[in-house]
C-alpha cells in the first residue's frame, strides 16, 4: 500500500525535477549524446537499483559513469575484471598487522573497491563465476561478509556493469539469477555523425569541463527513500503485473508469439522494477504518481534481460527487445 501525500514529498519531487534539468547540463559538458543513457542511469541509482551496460568498446560508458558520479558528490572505483580476479580483490582481504607499541600481532579488514558510492564494473563477463558471484551479497544486500565479519557498504551503494557484445571467446556469460539482480539492461549504441564530430572535436583539443556538483549522498538516499512513498493506482501496479505475466509461455493469456519464441519469461521482479522505475521517471518529470505510459518507457530496460528466447527465435533473428516492443505496444 503507498503512503499518503506529503506536502514536504510534492516539494522534494520539484526539485528533483529541476535538479534533473541541471544534471543532465553538467554531464553534457563531458558526454555528447546518449541522453537516454544518461536518464535510464539516473532513474536506475534513483531507484535503488544497479544497471549493466551493454556496448562495443570506446562509447565513453566509464567516463559517463564516472562524470555522473562526480555531478552527485558520490565516491567511485572502477574494477577491470579480468580472467585472474579473486574475490578478495572486490571485497578487500584481511592482512596480519604488528602494533609498533605493544608488538603485537592482529588482523586488519583493508577493504576492497566495492566500498564505495558508485562501483563501475567493467566487463563483468571477462572473469569467472565465483569472482562475480562476489558481487551478489554486495548488489542485493548493501554488505559483504569477510572471514565471518559483516561490513555495511557506503549509502547510497549502486553497481555499473558493463559488458562488451561482440566478443564471446574467453568469457563467462553471466548466469540468470545475477541477471535478474540489475534492474536495467541498458543498450549504448553509436553516436549520430553530428555528435561524433562534437566528440572529435572536444576530445582532441585542450578542453577541460568544470563540473558542478548538483546533488549530494545524503540528497539521494533521501531521494531514494521517497521512491517509495510515492503513491501508485491500482491500475498501473494491475498493469506492470500483466505485462510481465504476459513474457511467460506458460501463461494461458500469452500472446501466441511469446509462446512460439519464448522459453522462460520474466519473473515477480521484474513486476518490482517496472514499478519503480515508472515511479523514478514520474519524479524525474515532476511528477507524483505514475501513470501507465511510464511502465511502458522502462518496459525494455526492465524486461530485455529477463526474457530467455528459444530456437525458433534464434532462427527467426528475434531478440528479447523486439518482443518487449511488441508486447508494450499491444497490450
Amino acid at each position: 500500500m503507498s503512503s499518503p501525500r506529503r506536502p514536504d514529498d510534492v516539494e522534494a519531487v520539484h526539485r528533483l525535477n529541476q535538479a534533473r534539468a541541471r544534471i543532465e547540463s553538467e554531464v553534457a559538458k563531458v558526454i555528447v549524446g546518449q541522453k537516454v543513457v544518461v536518464e535510464q542511469v539516473l532513474t536506475c541509482l534513483l531507484a535503488h537499483g544497479h544497471a549493466l551496460l551493454i556496448g562495443v568498446p570506446g562509447l565513453a560508458k566509464t567516463m559517463l559513469v564516472n562524470t555522473l558520479a562526480r555531478v552527485l558528490d558520490l565516491s567511485f572505483n572502477r574494477v577491470q575484471f579480468t580472467p585472474d580476479l579473486m574475490p578478495s580483490d572486490i571485497t578487500g582481504t584481511e592482512i596480519i598487522e604488528e602494533d609498533a607499541a605493544t608488538r603485537r600481532r592482529g588482523f586488519r579488514f583493508v577493504q576492497g573497491p566495492v566500498f564505495a558510492n558508485v562501483v563501475l564494473a567493467d566487463e563483468i563477463n571477462r572473469t569467472p563465476p565465483k569472482t562475480q558471484a562476489a558481487l551478489l551479497q554486495a548488489m542485493q544486500e548493501y554488505q559483504v561478509t569477510v572471514a565471518g565479519r559483516t561490513y555495511p557498504l557506503p549509502s547510497p551503494f549502486f553497481v555499473l556493469a558493463t559488458q562488451n557484445p561482440i566478443e564471446l571467446e574467453g568469457t563467462y556469460p553471466l548466469p540468470e539469477a545475477q541477471l535478474d539482480r540489475f534492474m536495467f539492461s541498458v543498450f549504448v549504441d553509436y553516436p549520430s555523425p553530428a555528435e561524433e564530430m562534437e566528440i572529435v572535436k572536444c576530445t582532441t583539443s585542450a578542453y577541460a569541463p568544470d563540473l558542478a556538483r548538483v546533488l549530494s549522498a545524503t540528497e539521494i538516499a533521501d531521494l531514494q527513500a521517497l521512491v517509495r512513498r510515492v503513491p501508485v493506482a491500482d491500475e498501473v501496479i494491475a498493469y506492470a503485473v500483466r505485462l510481465v505475466g504476459a513474457t511467460r509461455p506458460t501463461n494461458d493469456e500469452s500472446p501466441k508469439f511469446v509462446r512460439d519464441w519464448v522459453s522462460w519469461g520474466a519473473g515477480p521482479r521484474a513486476s518490482q522494477y517496472l514499478i519503480l522505475g515508472a515511479k523514478t521517471r514520474a519524479m524525474l518529470d515532476g511528477r507524483y504518481t505514475p501513470a501507465l505510459d511510464d511502465v511502458r518507457a522502462v518496459a525494455r530496460p526492465v524486461l530485455r534481460h529477463r526474457i530467455v528466447t528459444n530456437f525458433a527465435a534464434e532462427a527467426e533473428n528475434v531478440k528479447p527487445d523486439a518482443i518487449v516492443r511488441k508486447l508494450a505496444a499491444e497490450l
